[in-house]
């Protein structure tokens, strides 16, 4: 239930000159509040977007999904061979061009939000398939293999040590054969799953940089789900929905019903809603603990970003380690547009807004934030003097 006292960052950009728009997933109004006759004052058009496109749920499938477009429902797709993060891009790509054919110096703000890598694991074969055999090993020599290239990277320290296996997840070598055959063609559709994001994903920054804006153009881009999901409890499911009902389906019922679909080859495709077995989880949250739904370890929490903006940030491929939050980022939102944090937005006080900027990381790879108490108020409201950046931001789950 959002309330007034906190505006959105969309809507401090938009008051301020900005052009904004969401596509993909909103998850952000009550359920009781998604149906055509709203209210519509928690959709994205009330809340600091001129265009949504997209589905107001948590997830959705990517080659039926129930579609909104504003205010309006406009329901399944009926276009051949759809494919919901493919659309997303096209309409995205469109959004940014027709905006900037329109008002070329009016700056814009675009968040791009995925239904990737959440359930279910929807992806077309052709992108599986490049990752046929490639988890045969299982998820135990993927941790370690990982964990050997994030030393090698520089993204973990060559003195840390890697967790332990918990009970809760079994071992690899054990396995049957055949049940190894149905956890690998999991992990290679969601694998196909992410590969197919990120292309879709690099053609709305290929777009940007296309029209002459990629070097004043920032882009926050966050990928992960709370950590990896451990959803798919301890075997997966062909059918999310038996998981997220406390069914716990064995490796044989699996098998048995997939056969019935045409075998192994179908998952991923439109007759399933699949989701991987936990212990992938676990090996995709390298070199944390636990997953998505155990908060208390940093697996069930830590995310993936990446920044970029060519004429502001010189140091490209830099490493940067210092503590940040999805909080930080309107704060540093606004600060580098050069924006006050307002105490008021259409004659609503604001609360204080949580988190600090964390732009003094773009020069400094070693300093640390003076604070990480809330963002001191600004004595000035908005609307404020727009500013020069373009701002594109991908948010995917």
């Amino acid at each position: 239930m959002w309330p007034r006292s906190a505006a959105s960052i969309a809507e401090i950009l938009r008051d301020s000159g900005y052009s904004t728009a969401v596509f993909g997933k909103w998850h952000l109004t009550p359920d009781d509040q998604q149906g055509p006759a709203g209210p519509f004052d928690r959709w994205p058009n009330a809340l600091g977007f001129d265009y949504f496109w997209g589905f107001l749920g948590g997830e959705d499938s990517h080659y039926d999904p129930l579609l909104t477009e504003n205010n309006k429902i406009i329901g399944v797709p009926t276009e051949k061979n759809f494919y919901l993060t493919t659309a997303m891009a096209d309409r995205a790509i469109a959004w940014i061009r027709e905006q900037k054919t329109q008002a070329p110096d009016k700056p814009f703000f675009v968040y791009f939000s995925t239904g990737a890598s959440h359930a279910p694991h929807h992806v077309p074969k052709q992108w599986s398939d490049r990752y046929a055999g490639k988890f045969d090993a299982g998820w135990d020599t993927l941790r370690e293999q990982t964990f050997a290239r994030q030393k090698e990277l520089g993204v973990v320290p060559a003195s840390a040590k890697l967790t332990p296996r918990a009970d809760a997840f079994p071992a690899w070598d054990p396995i049957p054969p055949e049940v190894k055959k149905l956890y690998a063609r999991q992990m290679e559709v969601y694998t196909g799953f992410q590969e197919a994001t990120d292309h879709e994903v690099g053609r709305v920054v290929d777009a940007i940089e296309t029209l002459d804006l990629g070097d004043n153009t920032l882009i926050i881009y966050i990928f992960g789900d709370n950590g990896a999901s451990m959803e798919g409890t301890e075997t997966g499911s062909f059918n999310e929905i038996t998981a997220l009902n406390g069914i716990t389906l064995t490796p044989a019922q699996q098998l048995e019903a997939i056969k019935a679909y045409g075998g192994l080859e179908v998952w991923g495709g439109p007759r399933t809603d699949p989701h991987y077995a936990a212990a992938w989880a676990w090996a995709g949250n390298t070199p944390f603990q636990w997953g998505k739904q155990v908060a208390s370890h940093l697996g069930g929490t830590r995310n993936g970003m990446v920044i970029a903006w060519p004429k502001r940030i010189r140091d490209r491929g830099g490493l940067r380690s210092q503590f940040t939050h999805v909080t930080d980022i309107a704060p540093t939102l606004l600060e580098l547009v050069g924006l006050p944090v307002p105490t008021e937005v259409n004659g609503v006080a604001q609360m204080p807004m949580h988190g600090v900027s964390f732009a003094y990381t773009f020069d400094d790879a070693m300093r640390r934030s003076a604070t990480r108490s809330s963002t001191s108020r600004s004595s000035a409201t908005a609307p404020c003097t727009k500013g020069t950046i373009e701002k594109v931001d991908f948010e995917l789950h």
